[in-house]
């Protein structure tokens, strides 16, 4: 059956669930599927794995389909509060969603709620996983790899440290290190610590 130019790999996707009839999918699935675009789409670049999933997903039907990089799965209240949260364009960016991260890990624990803590130490700990891999890859530019290298180094901190993390990024970002590697780049003195005492 020829697919038209204009379909989207979304598109593909949902006619490849309906062709299949697919009430539900494991990996297998959903490698047949990207298999299928691949032969379809031609030297075109297929979807991924992950995103497959997602779209599926999104079409109610049930993916039992986890990657590294994948979002930890999450139910709700969780999935709303936490839904878009982890950024790490740039260093400003990471910040800003380490603030928001450690502001509502610190709503969970002040509730004792486990399942909620647990779930922002795993989206900090997906946000270094995939910035440490864009850190190490040589197909990113030196000067982007250097600043997810430090943006990995900022999850990490966070990860092992939260109580003490906005300070050491306060002494961090005023090193000489950090200056060098960062010309130009805005100090923000506060830490969060502070912001809450205001």
């Amino acid at each position: 059956m020829p697919v038209e130019k204009k379909a989207s790999k979304k598109q593909l996707i949902l006619s490849l669930r309906q062709e299949k009839g697919l009430q539900r999918a494991g990996e297998q699935e959903v490698r047949e599927i990207q298999a299928e675009i691949r032969r379809r789409l031609g030297t075109e670049k297929p979807p991924s794995l992950s995103y497959i999933a997602r779209i599926l997903r999104e079409a109610g039907i049930p993916v039992d389909y986890q990657d590294r990089f994948a979002d930890p799965p999450m139910r709700e209240p969780y999935a709303t509060q936490l839904h878009g949260i982890l950024h790490f364009h740039d260093l400003a960016s990471a910040e800003e969603s380490l603030r928001k991260l450690d502001a509502v890990y610190r709503q969970y624990r002040e509730a004792a709620d486990r399942e909620g803590t647990m779930l922002v130490r795993a989206l900090v700990l997906k946000g270094k996983q995939r910035a440490a891999s864009l850190g190490s890859s040589p197909r990113v530019r030196p000067e982007k790899r250097q600043e997810k290298q430090e943006i990995a180094r900022w999850f990490r901190v966070w990860l092992e440290t939260p109580d003490l993390f906005f300070d050491w990024l306060e002494l961090r970002k005023q090193s000489e290190e950090f200056q060098q590697m960062f010309p130009g780049l805005p100090v923000r003195v506060e830490s969060l610590n502070e912001a809450d005492r205001a």
